[in-house]
């Protein structure tokens, strides 16, 4: 019965605010009916028909003029292609006000008042268009800018009071907390603006942050992350704040939500950590060129729950953090970039050790990515059933250059220069026997 009655005042004073607001509008219509009123609104459709044509004019040439500007940052090209999109409202804008400016000059004011008002409305409008430009979230900024635009218009029309008490009319009552159209409205757009700053001081310091060469790449991921969550979180709370929620409730909401995404999704919360940890400790960070079983490739980027691994041959892994903390990976450019590899070979046992080791040594100097401060050696390893059996080192700073083909390139300035040589490269060979008697073998 209780609600029943709230919801019954409730529409009664919607019926009685909405009565208000038909009546200033027809006021308002009754006023576009008089003479210079009605000259007014046909300057206006005038106006707006002429910049529709300058801009039909001009705007071909505008976008072949922009296409020529190549070497401009690419913040410029899109404000130039937002002032592209809008030139009709800023022709009306230019046009209207110059209009306004020489009406209340030579007549009276209240002849140009409907004009003023179409200006400033005008004028507010695209002001409202480029800021929100800077969103780049598509549906955060079609919020912003329709929420704007309606509280703008209403602003200016003189309507504000009225409409605020039809929507704080229109509310939900849970518990003791009242949720209106109005506190949602406001909560909404509040929360855009302040997301919005908080982006906007989110590049300016990530800019800052990933220009500075003193700091540590790992380090560089962890604290725009940090920063992220920071900026992000102080919006959220002071936006429910500005409007008034009691956030006392939501508090403890959140501590039970926490429980139980604790026990649902520990492999999420553990990937979570394990990204913290990597970040923390610089075990691996982006541009490093790890192994992890046979997954073998430079990091791309360090991400909240995986870490993401370019391979040879273009494919992109994501492994989760908690297999890079709990398994075993090889980091080839932890502390530094050099890397060292070993090749193994045979040679007959014709052929004189000392000369093999030296034809080999500058063999592998002679390809282009193997170092010459460090420079190759060659050792016997052991003597073979068919050959003695060598071990050629070599060092290469450049990872992710590869280390297959690297591989490949110094066995092919081996094989040349044994050749060149004359060294022999053995191979097994068996002699298979026939044993028995004579009688035996003519059976």
């Amino acid at each position: 019965m209780e609600l029943d009655d709230t919801f019954a005042a409730q529409a009664s004073n919607i019926l009685q605010i909405g009565k208000e607001l038909i009546g200033q509008a027809e006021v308002f219509l009754a006023t576009l009916l008089r003479p210079w009123n009605f000259y007014q609104i046909l300057i206006a459709i005038g106006l707006l028909a002429l910049a529709h044509i300058l801009r039909a004019v001009l705007a071909p040439r505008l976008h072949a003029w922009m296409r020529t500007r190549e070497g401009w940052p690419r913040w410029r090209m899109r404000y130039l292609v937002v002032v592209h999109k809008r030139l009709r409202a800023i022709f009306f804008v230019v046009l209207i006000w110059t209009v306004v400016l020489i009406m209340r000059e030579v007549t009276w004011p209240s002849r140009s008042y409907l004009l003023g008002i179409v200006a400033n409305l005008a004028t507010a409008w695209l002001i409202v268009a480029f800021g929100t430009r800077l969103i780049a979230n598509p549906i955060l900024r079609s919020v912003v800018r329709y929420g704007a635009w309606v509280w703008i218009t209403l602003r200016i029309l003189g309507l504000t009071e009225e409409s605020e008490n039809l929507l704080d009319t229109i509310a939900l009552h849970i518990g003791d907390m009242r949720i209106s159209m109005l506190l949602v409205l406001q909560a909404l757009l509040s929360l855009g603006v302040l997301i919005f700053v908080a982006r906007l001081v989110n590049r300016t310091a990530t800019a800052r942050i990933e220009g500075n060469d003193e700091i540590s790449p790992s380090m560089r991921v962890l604290m725009v992350k940090v920063m992220q969550i920071t900026l992000y979180g102080i919006a959220f709370f002071v936006a429910m704040r500005a409007v008034g929620v009691d956030l006392t409730g939501l508090a403890v909401l959140s501590g039970a939500i926490g429980v139980g995404l604790g026990f649902g999704l520990q492999k999420v919360v553990s990937n979570l950590v394990s990204g913290v940890i990597i970040l923390l400790d610089k075990s691996i960070k982006p541009g490093d060129v790890i192994s992890l079983g046979e997954t073998f490739g430079w990091i791309n980027s360090l991400g909240a729950r995986y870490v993401s691994i370019t391979t040879r041959d273009g494919k992109e892994y994501l492994i989760p953090n908690e297999d890079l903390i709990t398994g075993q990976v090889v980091n080839w450019s932890h502390s530094n970039d050099f890397v060292r590899l070993d090749i193994f070979f045979g040679t007959a046992y014709g052929n004189n050790p000392h000369d093999v080791r030296r034809i080999a040594i500058a063999a592998a100097a002679s390809v282009q990515r193997v170092l010459p401060d460090k420079p190759p050696v060659c050792h016997i390893v052991g003597f073979g059933d068919s050959s003695v059996d060598y071990i050629l080192r070599f060092w290469i700073r450049d990872p992710t250059g590869g280390l297959t083909n690297i591989r490949g390139n110094v066995y092919l300035a081996l094989w040349d220069a044994f050749a060149e040589n004359g060294i022999d490269i053995p191979f097994p060979q068996r002699e298979v026997r026939l044993l028995g008697n004579e009688r035996g073998l003519t059976e």
